[in-house]
């Protein structure tokens, strides 16, 4: 590429409104711009969401279905029975509870629900007859079902589809490089497979990962292109909240111009994706949390997550309001 840096970042731009797509060369280098220059790929990361999203912002939500005694050794897991954590521990609830929490984040403004259960899978098929009528008064709730599961099989993933279930969410949690970093006891390929199962089966499928775990700019365009890959349809970003116990305890926390340019390059590289900010987003970009729509986000995770509050839901639907940004319907 020729040209000055904001040419050639507005060039990009232009590239992918057209119906192009941004190379892995091109993405390296924002990957690698200076602070003087991140505000150019913010904007033209902004002019990429507008193109492709427009005002309007997908809000979902989520209830933490079972908590802890995960077998997996996941480095960044509250849940994960290697760590010794403050984290509750609880089985499958019962349906209406998972009812009860669709209508709260339905009257939060959330338009998604999901159904989160901690460990490698479900094993117990009560709890999968459970979570399946969970999903139908998610429906009838007038929100739409998702789930995370862990790895299911393509009879699971199928009775849950047939109970309604209309969007699959599996992290893939970072890049394939740097994922035997954060967990063994199962590899990026099985993360990334289940997604696949999931979209094979005509489930629209949610996958994203964790920044701020000691991974390179690199390591964040490597997992982008993996989802690009992937063709999902919702991207989750969050941000690594050190939890007391897990090996990541102590990582530095990500700055928020950093996070930002994060946003911007997944923004760029899946230019008519849903770009979802979930877990962090308050602790990592604190002052600078309304510019991740400027940044090239289009959704978030309102309320609550897994083992953490999250910011108060009327905050975040004032923000929307002062920003001249719509709610997006389901």
């Amino acid at each position: 590429m020729i040209g000055s840096c904001n040419d050639r970042i507005n060039a990009a731009a232009d590239k992918v409104i057209a119906g192009g797509q941004l190379d892995r060369g091109d993405a390296l280098e924002f990957a690698a711009l200076s602070n003087a220059d991140r505000n150019e790929l913010f904007s033209a990361a902004n002019r990429v969401r507008e193109h492709f999203r427009g005002r309007s912002v997908d809000i979902c939500s989520i209830v933490n279905a079972k908590s802890g005694a995960c077998s997996e050794d996941c480095r960044f897991c509250a849940q994960s029975s290697h760590y010794a954590t403050d984290a509750p521990v609880y089985p499958v609830i019962d349906v209406d509870r998972m009812e009860e929490a669709a209508r709260g984040a339905g009257k939060n403004g959330a338009r998604r629900f999901c159904i989160v259960t901690s460990g490698r899978g479900i094993d117990d098929a009560a709890d999968l007859r459970n979570i399946a009528r969970g999903i139908e008064r998610v429906s009838a709730a007038g929100l739409s079902p998702c789930a995370t599961l862990g790895t299911l099989t393509l009879d699971q993933l199928r009775y849950l589809k047939d109970a309604g279930l209309h969007r699959y969410h599996h992290n893939i949690e970072t890049s394939r490089e740097f994922f035997p970093n954060i967990c063994t006891t199962h590899t990026f390929d099985e993360r990334a497979d289940l997604v696949r199962h999931a979209r094979s089966i005509g489930l629209s499928a949610c996958s994203g990962g964790i920044l701020g775990m000691g991974e390179t700019m690199e390591d964040r365009v490597s997992m982008a292109f993996s989802l690009r890959d992937l063709d999902v349809e919702s991207i989750p970003l969050n941000f690594l909240m050190p939890i007391t116990g897990t090996p990541m305890d102590k990582v530095a926390p990500l700055a928020p111009l950093d996070a930002l340019h994060a946003i911007a390059l997944f923004r760029m590289v899946l230019p008519d994706r849903e770009i979802r900010i979930c877990g962090g987003r308050g602790t990592a970009l604190g002052d600078l949390h309304p510019r991740i729509f400027q940044a090239g986000a289009d959704g978030f995770m309102i309320g609550n997550y897994l083992t953490r509050t999250g910011p108060d839901p009327e905050s975040d639907l004032q923000m929307l309001k002062h920003l001249g940004l719509s709610i997006r319907p389901a």
